[in-house]
Protein backbone atom coordinates (compact mmCIF):
# COMPACT_ATOMS: atom_id res chain seq x y z
CA UNK A 1 0.00 0.00 0.00
CA UNK A 2 1.53 3.61 -1.09
CA UNK A 3 1.31 6.60 1.03
CA UNK A 4 -0.88 9.32 -0.98
CA UNK A 5 -0.33 13.09 0.14
CA UNK A 6 -2.77 15.12 -0.61
CA UNK A 7 -2.30 18.28 -1.92
CA UNK A 8 -5.28 20.08 -3.53
CA UNK A 9 -7.17 20.64 -0.63
CA UNK A 10 -6.13 20.79 3.55
CA UNK A 11 -8.35 18.98 5.70
CA UNK A 12 -7.03 21.10 7.96
CA UNK A 13 -4.18 23.67 8.16
CA UNK A 14 -1.57 24.86 11.04
CA UNK A 15 0.34 27.75 11.85
CA UNK A 16 4.15 28.30 11.98
CA UNK A 17 4.55 27.72 15.64
CA UNK A 18 2.60 24.90 15.60
CA UNK A 19 4.34 23.32 12.64
CA UNK A 20 7.71 23.77 14.57
CA UNK A 21 6.43 22.11 17.75
CA UNK A 22 5.01 18.78 15.56
CA UNK A 23 8.48 18.72 13.57
CA UNK A 24 10.43 18.94 17.31
CA UNK A 25 7.82 16.08 18.66
CA UNK A 26 8.39 14.05 15.17
CA UNK A 27 12.56 14.51 15.31
CA UNK A 28 12.64 13.24 18.55
CA UNK A 29 11.20 9.97 17.93
CA UNK A 30 13.25 9.22 14.95
CA UNK A 31 10.59 7.19 12.74
CA UNK A 32 9.84 8.72 9.47
CA UNK A 33 6.82 7.23 8.93
CA UNK A 34 5.19 8.63 11.78
CA UNK A 35 2.81 11.57 11.50
CA UNK A 36 0.79 13.89 12.98
CA UNK A 37 -2.33 12.39 13.88
CA UNK A 38 -5.23 14.49 14.59
CA UNK A 39 -8.85 13.15 15.35
CA UNK A 40 -12.33 13.59 17.06
CA UNK A 41 -13.53 11.08 19.91
CA UNK A 42 -16.66 11.44 22.04
CA UNK A 43 -16.41 12.82 25.48
CA UNK A 44 -15.40 16.77 26.88
CA UNK A 45 -18.00 18.99 28.48
CA UNK A 46 -19.22 19.96 25.17
CA UNK A 47 -19.86 16.39 23.70
CA UNK A 48 -16.83 15.76 21.26
CA UNK A 49 -13.03 16.31 22.03
CA UNK A 50 -10.26 16.67 19.95
CA UNK A 51 -6.96 14.42 20.29
CA UNK A 52 -3.37 14.54 18.70
CA UNK A 53 -1.02 12.31 18.59
CA UNK A 54 2.17 10.61 16.39
CA UNK A 55 1.52 7.88 14.55
CA UNK A 56 1.72 5.89 11.67
CA UNK A 57 -0.90 6.26 8.64
CA UNK A 58 -3.77 3.49 8.64
CA UNK A 59 -5.78 2.27 5.74
CA UNK A 60 -8.86 4.70 5.04
CA UNK A 61 -6.23 7.24 6.30
CA UNK A 62 -6.71 11.20 4.82
CA UNK A 63 -2.91 11.73 4.77
CA UNK A 64 -1.67 15.51 3.58
CA UNK A 65 0.54 18.01 4.64
CA UNK A 66 0.52 21.19 6.47
CA UNK A 67 3.48 23.66 6.86
CA UNK A 68 6.09 20.32 6.08
CA UNK A 69 4.20 18.06 8.56
CA UNK A 70 2.37 14.92 7.33
CA UNK A 71 -0.87 15.21 8.84
CA UNK A 72 -2.92 11.84 9.22
CA UNK A 73 -6.94 12.19 9.57
CA UNK A 74 -9.17 8.83 9.94
CA UNK A 75 -12.63 9.51 7.73
CA UNK A 76 -14.99 9.96 11.07
CA UNK A 77 -12.72 12.78 12.31
CA UNK A 78 -12.27 14.57 9.34
CA UNK A 79 -16.31 15.23 9.02
CA UNK A 80 -15.89 17.09 12.54
CA UNK A 81 -12.68 19.49 11.92
CA UNK A 82 -12.69 20.63 8.52
CA UNK A 83 -11.51 23.53 7.76
CA UNK A 84 -9.62 23.96 11.52
CA UNK A 85 -6.44 24.85 12.09
CA UNK A 86 -3.74 23.69 14.30
CA UNK A 87 -2.18 26.28 16.56
CA UNK A 88 0.31 25.99 19.74
CA UNK A 89 -0.33 28.58 22.27
CA UNK A 90 2.65 29.15 25.33
CA UNK A 91 0.87 31.29 27.56
CA UNK A 92 0.89 31.91 31.29
CA UNK A 93 -2.15 29.49 31.36
CA UNK A 94 0.08 26.89 29.66
CA UNK A 95 1.26 25.65 26.99
CA UNK A 96 -0.02 23.02 24.42
CA UNK A 97 -1.90 22.82 20.78
CA UNK A 98 -4.91 24.43 20.32
CA UNK A 99 -7.86 24.07 17.53
CA UNK A 100 -9.39 26.18 15.97
CA UNK A 101 -12.65 25.12 14.04
CA UNK A 102 -14.96 26.79 12.39
CA UNK A 103 -17.52 23.96 12.63
CA UNK A 104 -17.60 24.08 16.69
CA UNK A 105 -20.78 26.22 18.03
CA UNK A 106 -19.69 25.98 20.95
CA UNK A 107 -16.86 24.28 22.86
CA UNK A 108 -14.71 24.21 26.63
CA UNK A 109 -12.79 26.87 28.21
CA UNK A 110 -10.17 24.87 27.31
CA UNK A 111 -10.08 24.46 23.34
CA UNK A 112 -10.12 20.74 23.68
CA UNK A 113 -14.04 19.96 23.54
CA UNK A 114 -16.86 21.18 21.10
CA UNK A 115 -19.95 21.19 19.98
CA UNK A 116 -21.29 20.95 16.16
CA UNK A 117 -24.61 22.24 15.01
CA UNK A 118 -25.64 18.88 14.19
CA UNK A 119 -24.46 17.16 17.03
CA UNK A 120 -26.48 18.51 20.14
CA UNK A 121 -23.76 16.45 22.96
CA UNK A 122 -24.76 15.78 26.56
CA UNK A 123 -23.02 18.69 28.78
CA UNK A 124 -20.47 17.62 31.31
CA UNK A 125 -18.01 18.81 33.60
CA UNK A 126 -15.24 20.64 32.43
CA UNK A 127 -12.00 18.33 32.82
CA UNK A 128 -9.73 20.79 31.97
CA UNK A 129 -8.86 22.78 35.16
CA UNK A 130 -10.95 25.78 34.79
Amino acid sequence: MADTIETQTTLVSMTPTAAVKVRELLDAEGNPALGLRIFVAGGGCSGLQYGMTLDESQDGDEIFEAQGVRVLVDDMSAQYIMGSEVDYVDSLMGAGFTVNNPNAVSSCGCGHSFRTAGDTGQARSCGCGH
